[in-house]
């Protein structure tokens, strides 16, 4: 199982953020978190920002979650501009299987996110129409929160389901992610690791992913 960080722009300076995705070049991933004020207590940047960043960044592998409502209608524009993921949560969809089909037909990763009093059981008999499973570990609308640990047993029962598919199915887990709490994710079963604090609020951000890579790649190396 191969392991990618995904740093989460929430934490760093969003008025160099051209600049400040250039300071994580080992990254696998940049998560660009979409809020709208409706879905989580919090307003970002939005889709005029993301095709931005898209054209300063062709190559890079752009991660976007969007905690938004009404995702449906919104998430196909996002894989539109060309961005490899995109992630839109259970609770703002009324057609997930239809909404990941069409991420999946315009080229994206097709993600479904969770809140952490969400459960993943619902979603066991649809969960290969998905790429990739967000765990959120903290409640979802601002950086620098708390991991909460109360989520392992929810990580280890997606791997679990995910297991029983036989399919190469991301487990993502965002909020908290740092070197204290990487190897418990880990060892719960996530494959990628949103980090936001922990990266962009080190002294150098691209040497504290290339470090978070390696203690992954330790602590369950790549088969």
């Amino acid at each position: 199982m191969s392991h990618r960080i995904h740093p989460s722009i929430l934490n760093a300076d969003l008025a160099r953020l051209d600049d400040e995705i250039r300071r994580i070049p080992s990254a696998d991933g940049v998560h660009l978190d979409v809020m709208d004020n409706h879905f989580v207590p919090n307003l970002t940047i939005g889709l005029p920002v993301i095709e931005s960043i898209r054209a300063a960044h062709p190559d890079r592998f752009l991660d976007i979650h969007l905690m938004i409502t009404d995702a449906d209608r919104f998430a196909p524009a996002y894989a539109e501009l060309g961005c490899e993921s995109v992630t839109f949560h259970i609770e703002a969809s009324d057609a997930p299987i239809r909404t990941a089909r069409t991420l999946r037909g315009l080229g994206s990763k097709a993600a479904v996110g969770l809140r952490p009093q969400t459960p993943i059981e619902p979603l066991a008999d649809f969960i290969t129409e998905f790429d990739m499973v967000l765990i959120m570990t903290v409640d979802p609308g601002f950086g620098g929160q708390s991991f909460l640990a109360d989520m392992l047993p929810k990580i280890r029962r997606t791997r679990e389901i995910v297991a029983r598919t036989g399919q190469d199915i991301w487990i993502q887990v965002d909020g908290g992610v740092a070197e204290s709490t990487l190897d418990q994710c880990i060892d719960a079963g996530a494959n990628v690791f949103v980090a936001g604090s922990a990266v962009f609020r080190a002294e150098d951000p691209d040497a504290m992913v290339r470090g978070l890579a390696a203690q992954a790649g330790a602590r369950c190396p790549a088969h």
